[in-house]
């Protein structure tokens, strides 16, 4: 893996002169914050060595270089998922080539239906936990001293100041949002009832079918994360509804204002 990584890292630097400082994934949805970002490249992935391709609708496929809130950012249009039949090293290869380039903090977002009874649809909630219901987990395998160790602790996978500094800017703008654990499960079907209550039982306030993977390979590299869900749909007795994927899409996309707004704040913030 590390070869790969070196000649992805390579092939980048070559194509595109600019050291990142922040790596952003953009969840379903969710891509349009990079109209906020001045852009100075992109790349395709279907044009990067050892890159996957997404295969999901709100993906767009690409990575963009440019600054945002001051700072310089990579961002992720467009994520990979277990569901689409990539290996968990495949779909967390892009996280350590962002590492590699340079950054200091990863930003991830997601869309995620609310278990949490409380939670309405268009919510913002800042992840301060997770529970990997995967099946699966990227670090199975022969491990990497050069990349980090065996068994990396996870005892704060998504770094306190950030949220700290989040919730500050959000309540500033009297913008509402939850703060709560999101469970990652492998998709690509959506919940039935009978498993969105077992999900709240567990201990979860919100499910998806990302994340997880990719904040656990950060913090293996002892990368900082912080990560944001958007409420696209709700698991909770009496409110389950018939979803589909293009209705995750249009919910996302209506809170992606808020979203973008505190994230462009805070990066303008903190210090890296």
């Amino acid at each position: 893996m590390l070869k790969k990584l070196e000649e992805t890292t390579h092939y980048i630097k070559q194509k595109i002169d600019f050291e990142p400082q922040v790596g952003i994934v953009l969840g379903t949805g969710l891509g349009g914050l990079t109209k906020e970002i001045q852009n100075v490249g992109s790349l395709p992935y279907l044009e990067i060595p050892n890159f996957p391709v997404s295969t999901v609708k709100g993906h767009e496929g690409k990575l963009i270089f440019g600054k945002l809130g001051g700072k310089n950012v990579v961002a992720m249009q467009g994520r990979f998922h277990y569901y689409e039949g990539y290996t968990m090293q495949e779909l967390t290869f892009p996280i350590r080539v962002m590492k590699l380039l340079g950054i200091n903090l990863l930003i991830l977002s997601n869309a995620a239906g609310g278990v949490n009874p409380n939670y309405e649809i268009g919510d913002l909630m800042v992840i301060n936990d997770h529970i990997n219901l995967m099946g699966a987990n990227p670090l199975i395998g022969k491990n990497d001293v050069d990349l980090g160790p065996r068994f990396p602790d996870m005892s704060e996978a998504y770094d306190k100041k950030v949220i700290r500094e989040f919730t500050k800017i959000a309540r500033q703008h009297s913008i509402h949002f939850q703060v709560g654990v999101y469970a990652a499960v492998s998709g690509p079907t959506f919940e039935t009832p009978a498993e969105y209550k077992y999900i709240r039982v567990l201990g979860a306030d919100a499910v998806g079918m990302s994340t997880v993977p990719e904040a656990i390979v950060a913090r293996h590299m002892g990368l900082p994360v912080f990560a944001v869900s958007v409420i696209s749909d709700l698991g909770v007795e009496g409110k389950i509804v018939e979803i589909s994927h293009d209705d995750v899409i249009d919910a996302a996309s209506l809170v992606e204002p808020k979203m973008t707004l505190i994230l462009k704040e805070l990066l303008g913030k903190i210090n890296l």
